[in-house]
């Protein structure tokens, strides 16, 4: 597999977005910033991308991006991490009236993932908990956001969110919470009206999804986001990615790259990469396209074209 996409690839990527990736300005280094991204999506004729922090609201700063090249939409979002107050509705209320459209349930403080804080000294850590630990060793101990009760049951504060996102018509995304989380939490989120839903990388070893839990989420109208940094680092083969694909449908999957870290490859790359890894392994343009574009454009909340 080359490290450079095909023409093929990139011309099957006209109109698509990129819904999710982490470029500066943010509190970790980033490959590349949002402006400078923009332009590349317009060279390649990408229609845009939604701007992912886990610690803050991206709906004021994709206004900047959009005025700043008018050809790319640069959507907003809020990841509900502890430093915008964990399950907190004012926080999705306020982000929706500036024009976020995705709301990640929590991400580096999911309950799911604290376990990642008690690496031994000295040990290789995401970037994300390498901040968490700079943070509490100047005192700053970050409590983990809780979405369930210790009976599994959605809490009250989640429910809120939820009624909020449902009320503007945004998108929930499941973020980095465990099996069982997602499971109450789609139900919850179906139940307060919530329209569109994404699986955020059930690959992920935090998420790990088996294919009859995707294929269950995806028959409660669930989107499976399929990132492309999971398989590229090794976190899964390439195989049981496609595989996993294969075994859900390509109607109920998006492709998204979930890239920006300094060691992997250019943003813009990272979706053409993926179309070429499908190409290679027997999908079709058209259900590329479909995953490429179609439902990237669905997620992003941008009239299908």
């Amino acid at each position: 597999m080359s490290d450079r996409p095909t023409d093929r690839a990139r011309k099957l990527l006209r109109g698509a977005f990129d819904t999710h990736l982490h470029i500066a300005p943010d509190v970790v280094e980033r490959r590349i910033d949002d402006v400078s991204l923009a332009r590349r999506f317009e060279e390649l004729g990408m229609d845009g991308f939604v701007l992912k922090s886990h610690y803050g609201s991206t709906a004021e700063r994709a206004s900047v991006v959009r005025a700043a090249v008018p050809g790319v939409r640069a959507v907003g979002a809020i990841s509900l991490n502890r430093a915008v107050g964990g399950m907190n509705p004012l926080a999705v209320e306020i982000a929706a009236r500036e024009g976020a459209r995705t709301v990640w349930l929590p991400t580096v403080d999911a309950v799911n993932e604290s376990h990642e804080r008690e690496a031994p000294p000295g040990a290789r850590v995401p970037v994300w908990v390498k901040l968490q630990l700079e943070l509490r060793e100047q005192g700053l101990e970050i409590d983990p956001v809780p979405v369930v009760d210790e009976d599994g049951a959605v809490l009250a504060e989640t429910r809120a969110v939820l009624a909020t996102i449902a009320r503007h018509g945004m998108l929930l995304a499941t973020g980095h919470l465990g099996r069982d989380e997602i499971f109450a939490v789609v139900d919850a989120a179906r139940a307060e009206g919530v329209e569109e839903i994404v699986i955020t990388h059930p690959e992920f070893p935090s998420q790990n999804l088996s294919v009859e839990d995707q294929r269950a989420l995806a028959g409660r109208g669930a989107l499976l986001e399929r990132c492309f940094t999971t398989p590229h680092t090794g976190k899964m083969s390439w195989d049981q990615w496609i595989g996993n694909i294969r075994a859900t449908d390509v109607a109920h999957s998006i492709l998204s790259t979930d890239l920006g870290q300094v060691f992997n490859p250019p943003v813009e790359d990272g979706l053409a990469l993926m179309v070429d890894r499908l190409l290679e392994a027997g999908f079709d343009e058209a259900e590329v396209y479909t995953m490429a574009v179609v439902n990237t454009r669905r997620v992003a909340g941008v009239e299908p074209l």
